[in-house]
């Protein structure tokens, strides 16, 4: 029986510097702080002598002088991506050429449904198209390295493409933007999806992990509590958005002043995507129905 890891759940971004979570477990924050990252993106680096970088961070080069500064000395043998947004895999190429390691994830980035006519992507900027994997992996599917084995676990719905990492033997899964303490994650179709995402919540329920580095913010060290949590947020969210259509509200708008009370600026376009991926979600199961495609400008009824 793997015993409970030893993390502090004391979290500073401490930008720049290599910070110890475990024997074999350090973490690197680089210093793109926003509303969308929190405190900074989370490079982790697994291994002793060689090593593997999981999410190597934006292409920012203050943050490429601190890996390589924290590397130095040590072997790369593989940059594993846990999705390709660009504050996670942003650096990856310019860090496999000066390491040669390999690049690792699930695939390439894509979208989670093809793109309605006239419809585009909300975050089409931040989405990686020039990221492409030496080795892809699939669910279950593990990745050896020098002292340490990490399994695959596929959790779609932030991203197409997102997955987890499994450090065997510790407990510690590597939960990339799925789920995070300070947070819940941003759903934004058609990059994400609602569905995928509800039901890569239930992948983790299943599974028995005693703790999760989170790709931004500090340690879930209680994580099937923190999972259970996250869906009843989404489950209230969703009972919420059927009664503002069930009381007569057709626009995401109208939903959106009724259910959010005063949000910040910088929170509104992200509202809205959280939004519609439920009323998407809802659409395809036949509870809501929308004038034409479900789009962040149209219009829905009562089934």
């Amino acid at each position: 029986m793997t015993t409970q890891p030893q993390i502090s759940s004391d979290y500073r971004a401490d930008h720049g510097r290599r910070v110890p979570i475990i024997s074999g477990v350090e973490r690197v924050t680089a210093n793109n702080p926003s509303a969308m990252t929190y405190m900074g993106t989370n490079t982790y680096i697994i291994g002793e002598k060689s090593v593997c970088v999981i999410d190597p961070g934006p292409d920012n080069p203050a943050h490429f002088h601190a890996l390589q500064l924290a590397l130095r000395g040590r072997e790369v043998s593989h940059i594993i991506v846990t999705h390709t947004h660009r504050d996670h895999s942003g650096l990856a190429l310019r860090l496999q050429e000066q390491t040669g390691a390999k690049l690792v994830a699930e695939g390439r980035h894509r979208l989670a449904r093809p793109l309605h006519p006239g419809e585009t992507a909300a975050f089409t900027e931040s989405g990686d198209r020039d990221f492409a994997p030496d080795i892809t992996l699939g669910d279950t599917e593990r990745l050896e390295g020098d002292g340490w084995t990490l399994e695959t676990v596929l959790t779609p719905g932030h991203a197409a493409n997102h997955a987890a990492f499994a450090l065997v033997g510790t407990g510690i899964l590597f939960s990339g933007d799925h789920v995070m303490a300070w947070a819940s994650t941003v759903i934004a179709p058609p990059d994400g999806s609602m569905r995928d995402y509800m039901a890569s919540l239930d992948v983790l329920l299943a599974r028995d992990d005693l703790a999760y580095l989170p790709g931004h913010g500090g340690p879930v060290l209680s994580p099937l509590d923190h999972v259970s949590r996250l869906k009843g947020h989404r489950l209230n969210r969703e009972e919420a958005i059927l009664a503002r259509v069930q009381a007569g509200d057709r626009t995401i708008d109208e939903m959106l002043a009724a259910i959010y009370h005063n949000i910040s600026p910088d929170l509104y376009k992200p509202a809205v995507l959280s939004i519609l991926a439920h009323l998407e979600d809802l659409v395809a199961r036949g509870a809501v129905r929308c004038e034409g495609p479900a789009l962040a400008d149209g219009r829905f009824h009562p089934a």
